[in-house]
């Protein structure tokens, strides 16, 4: 099922960011070490992690997929750890996910929607996005080149409002999903509460290690 449409504005200025976010409750080190390596965890499990692939790489790897396909790279920013490449109607454009103390979020420019929705993981927050009805507006774009000088007639149509849906994931080449996998992404589709199905305990396990859809 196609994921209803976020929207977004490009923006030319690499060094833009959202607006500071209130500072959430202390977090102890290591367990803000632990949910940045069960992010990662996450991310390596579904296939659709492209590791360190740069934002021009994304562009070719998307350029030809239907629009609402998305991958997950690191960020080429030094501030960001991860990046959301998508393919909207316009063409593949990134865009920055933040993370503090135990949280991540889409990054964003706007004005009016200093404070986005945050989530305990990447996955999560996608997962989020790809099946509900929330507008998030002004993220801020990953994929641009501070070497380039801005055209001001280029700005302005960078400006302008891209839709954009989150509707597959693009998997590596190299990390297609096993069939053990896809078995799992259908139970968690399907069964309202997974960790209940009447499964012998390694196979709840299995299903825990990732309680995502996609």
């Amino acid at each position: 099922m196609v994921a209803r449409a976020l929207t977004i504005f490009h923006h030319e200025e690499r060094g833009a960011s959202c607006r500071p976010r209130p500072s959430p409750s202390t977090i102890d080190p290591a367990e803000d070490l632990r949910c940045i390596t069960t992010t990662f965890q996450y991310l390596q499990t579904s296939g659709w992690y492209w590791r360190s692939i740069s934002a021009s790489e994304a562009r070719e790897a998307l350029l030809q997929q239907s629009e609402g396909t998305f991958l997950v790279r690191d960020s080429s920013h030094p501030q960001y750890m991860l990046a959301l490449s998508v393919k909207t109607r316009c063409g593949p454009t990134s865009i920055r996910i933040n993370y503090s103390r135990g949280s991540f979020w889409l990054d964003s420019i706007s004005p009016s929607l200093p404070h986005l929705q945050s989530f305990p993981d990447v996955l999560s927050l996608i997962q989020h996005y790809k099946a509900s009805g929330h507008t998030p507006q002004g993220q801020a774009s990953d994929d641009v080149h501070p070497q380039t000088k801005p055209d001001p007639g280029k700005h302005a149509a960078k400006d302008s409002v891209v839709p954009l849906k989150l509707a597959r994931p693009l998997h590596k080449p190299e990390a297609f999903p096993s069939l053990q996998h896809l078995t799992r992404l259908t139970v968690n589709r399907h069964a309202n509460c997974p960790d209940r199905v009447p499964l012998p305990k390694p196979l709840l396990r299995y299903l825990q290690d990732y309680p995502f859809t996609i």
